[in-house]
């Protein structure tokens, strides 16, 4: 706006040379003075073919045929501005008052290149002192204009180029309209323009509510509206130039990125699909003069998904973003869920493995900042989380999550998850789970969907890699787990116990336990476990084997024992093995160790008889030495067990027939 406002300030000069020497000069001499003022006062030179046209009545004024401005001297891309022709009408009683009052300014067809050199200087900073390098880049130069007043300032049919040497940006606006009206300095300049914007439509409408306080170096009331490829943005406060400021109500909107990127010569950014339908801010914003922005009151808006809180940016060196963020149900699927890709690789599908598509990391370096969310909910896509409380750090492109509080599946997580983009990507995990459901749990992750119960899981694990499937495939670490009554769905192992039949696997098949424990250790993507226990009401079960994080295999060999009775005693004990992959595991009988088993119990009946044998042989020999001694048989004799028990018997009788007949 400023440069503008000099621009039309340019052309005043111009035309009150020129219609002040009318009537005393040549057309020539007329053009080749207003030359010499413009570049006294601008570092500029002023071309003019044609002829020029004064006027008089009602207004004073001249118009001129095709005019050009020179470009500053670093430049290399032709005048600053060119047109084909320029009419300037002023009023002639303020004229001779002293003062400037501008009925009309219109330029026909300019054609106005701006640019910016690599070490920051522009050529829009008309005067002598950035002619002489003076001037510091962008700032105007010359100190403030001289009051005056325009009634209408029209532009038709023009082209605007900017040009930013520093980065190679080239944007081009053309078709442009505007018109600009300043009826009294000291009061509100308007302006309005339309044009298009590297092929999209481009419409803005300006209010500076105190021309001549900004134009000062004051504070003035602002008032922006405009519009481009469907996106809309708005300012409504105060803003200053020196220093820029600016403090009020700010809004935007866009529903088509890829257009709008399009026309700002940029590339659109790579969003999954259904991401950036609608984006929208709104909020109090304030830019500080030591380069800062901050946003209170925030809305911000990204499709479903709305936030509202504080957010701070400062811009001296690194850039550092600070926030408080508050959000109801965030859905976060888009950014998770990977489309299959041309190898078969999707991120989490098991079955075809995790993805191999490069990890791009090198946003982490872009800015250090602090971040809090607090949201009602979160979907994952993989995984559904309750109340979420976390805080993101992000320094030197280390980004820690701490999860301060996070609730899902029935129970809780804490720990924290730390991202690490210095020098390759490196992934640590330090989590506790407790009280989680794990059939919804292990369904979302994995999709293993078998396992019904509530769970406590501790977890600490490192991986790194430039892809999900290295990552998975480097993970080291530890971790336990332990689970309260449940069950398996799929797999009847006391079925199975009692029929060696391993067609107990599959639908309406399930084995319901008590409790299962177990530890384990993670070393390049694969875990291994050996102490796993398992207790149901009438098996009882220890495991051991390995599983593939990276590869989603399983390895396992679980040996249940079928329990005897009531007094817990182990009974028949038949080892199972799983293998396979996650999506499609297989079980089957291990039969070398059950023939084994079979040859044992085989050995431990025949101990057990001859045991027996033993037991019942001393049994009898104690019955007849006890029965020998009650029978007093007297072993010098020889006579047997029979004979003594016959002699005691006819003794025993003999006496008591005695007995009966009185004979002693």
């Amino acid at each position: 706006m400023r440069w503008l406002i000099r621009l039309v300030l340019t052309l005043g000069v111009f035309v009150v040379l020129a219609v002040g020497a009318l009537f005393l000069l040549p057309a020539d001499r007329i053009a080749g003075l207003a030359a010499d003022q413009i570049r006294a006062a601008t570092g500029r030179e002023l071309t003019m073919t044609g002829r020029l046209r004064p006027a008089i009545w009602p207004d004073i004024g001249v118009s001129t045929g095709p005019v050009a401005l020179s470009n500053a001297d670093w430049s290399d891309q032709g005048p600053l501005l060119q047109a084909e022709g320029l009419s300037v009408g002023l009023d002639l009683r303020a004229l001779i008052g002293g003062d400037i009052v501008i009925r009309q300014i219109t330029a026909e067809a300019p054609q106005i290149v701006l640019e910016r050199a690599a070490d920051g200087r522009v050529n829009w900073a008309l005067g002598r002192a950035e002619a002489t390098g003076g001037a510091a880049p962008g700032d105007g130069g010359g100190g403030a204009p001289r009051a005056f007043t325009l009634d209408t300032g029209r532009i038709t049919g023009a082209r605007v180029t900017y040009i930013d040497h520093a980065t190679g940006q080239r944007t081009d606006l053309s078709g442009l309209d505007a018109t600009l009206a300043l009826p009294d300095y000291a009061g509100a300049a308007t302006l309005a323009l339309s044009a298009t914007l590297n092929g999209a439509p481009l419409t803005a409408d300006v209010t500076i509510g105190q021309v001549a306080a900004m134009m000062g170096g004051r504070v003035s009331t602002v008032a922006v509206q405009a519009a481009l490829a469907g996106a809309k943005a708005g300012f409504e406060g105060r803003a200053g130039l020196r220093p820029l400021a600016a403090e009020g109500a700010v809004q935007a909107e866009a529903t088509d990125l890829p257009a709008l990127f399009a026309a700002l010569g940029q590339p659109a950014p790579d969003l999954p699909p259904g991401v950036g339908q609608r984006l929208g801010m709104s909020g109090q914003l304030t830019y500080a003069p030591k380069g800062s922005v901050h946003l209170r009151e925030a809305t911000l808006r990204q499709d479903s998904n709305v936030l509202t809180g504080a957010v701070d940016l400062f811009l001296q060196d690194k850039p550092r973003l600070t926030g408080q963020f508050r959000a109801g149900a965030l859905d976060l699927s888009p950014f998770t869920l990977e489309e299959p890709q041309a190898n078969g690789a999707a991120g989490g599908d098991t079955a075809r493995g995790w993805s191999t598509a490069p990890i791009d990391v090198g946003a982490l370096g872009a800015l250090d900042a602090e971040l809090a969310l607090t949201a009602d909910s979160v979907n994952l896509g993989k995984g559904q989380l309750g109340p979420t409380q976390i805080r993101a750090t992000l320094t030197d492109r280390r980004l820690v999550i701490d999860l301060q509080r996070v609730q899902g599946y029935g129970g809780t997580v804490t720990g924290a998850v730390v991202v690490n983009g210095r020098g390759g990507l490196s992934v640590r995990g330090d989590l506790a789970v407790a009280g989680m459901q794990m059939q919804p749990l292990l369904g979302d992750l994995a999709g293993f969907e078998r396992l019904i119960g509530q769970g406590d899981v501790t977890l600490s694990v490192l991986g790194s890699g430039a892809s999900l499937a290295a990552i998975m495939n480097s993970l080291d670490g530890t971790g336990t787990v332990s689970f309260g009554k449940g069950e398996i769905l799929g797999l009847d192992i006391a079925g199975m116990l009692r029929t060696l039949d391993t067609s107990y696997v599959g639908k309406g098949s399930k084995t319901i336990f008590d409790a299962i424990t177990a530890s384990f250790t993670i070393e390049d993507g694969v875990l291994r476990n050996d102490d796993l226990s398992f207790v149901a009401p009438l098996l009882r079960a220890v495991g051991e084997g390995r599983v593939g994080l990276g590869g989603q295999t399983v390895k396992y060999r679980l040996v249940p024992t079928a329990l005897s009775g009531t007094d817990g005693k182990g009974g028949l004990k038949v080892p199972l093995l799983i293998r396979g992959s996650w999506s499609d595991p297989k079980f089957q009988l291990d039969l070398e160790a059950l023939a084994e088993e079979e040859l044992d119990l085989e050995g431990q009946r025949e101990a057990l008889k001859e045991q027996a044998e033993a037991v019942a042989e001393k049994a009898r020999e104690d019955m007849r030495t006890r029965a020998a001694e009650e029978l007093g048989v007297s072993s010098d004799e020889g006579e047997s067990l029979e004979d003594a028990a016959r002699r005691k018997l006819r003794e025993e009788a003999e006496k008591g027939l005695r007995g009966l007949f009185g004979i002693k």
